[in-house]
């Protein structure tokens, strides 16, 4: 439950964010989007030597200095396992929290592999 097969990726999925990611590194992106669902701000970080990705202050800052409603998080595993991780998950969690305290809303998570995401929300995670 939550895997959307690649031919059944929605435009965000497809074309927003599957283009901006790398098979050889993990690469997260934080799309923001305004009252009105209009994309306003799209941030992207890889990851540092250990293969983890860290979201940095300044890309949280640049995100929500755009006044955005809800974020669309999404990242690639390059090892082709589209389960979340435990690292996944707890920052998930901990985007969660964060953005709800600022009046935000994380509409979901996607990790991508090359057949297609896994999905938070439509694994009742979010």
């Amino acid at each position: 439950v939550g895997f959307v097969p690649r031919d059944a990726e929605g435009a965000v999925a497809r074309y927003l964010f599957r283009p901006m990611l790398f098979p050889d590194r993990e690469i997260v992106l934080l799309a923001g989007f305004d009252a009105y669902a209009r994309l306003v701000a799209l941030e992207s970080t890889a990851s540092d030597v250990t293969g983890r990705c860290v979201i940095a202050p300044q890309c949280w800052s640049r995100l929500l200095g755009r006044r955005v409603a809800t974020v669309l998080m999404a990242h690639n595993h390059p090892s082709g396992i589209a389960r979340p991780s435990d690292a996944d998950a707890r920052c998930t969690r901990e985007a969660v929290q964060f953005l709800r305290l600022i009046g935000v809303d994380l509409s979901d998570h996607l990790i991508f592999v090359e057949s297609g995401h896994f999905s938070f929300r439509n694994a009742g995670l979010l």
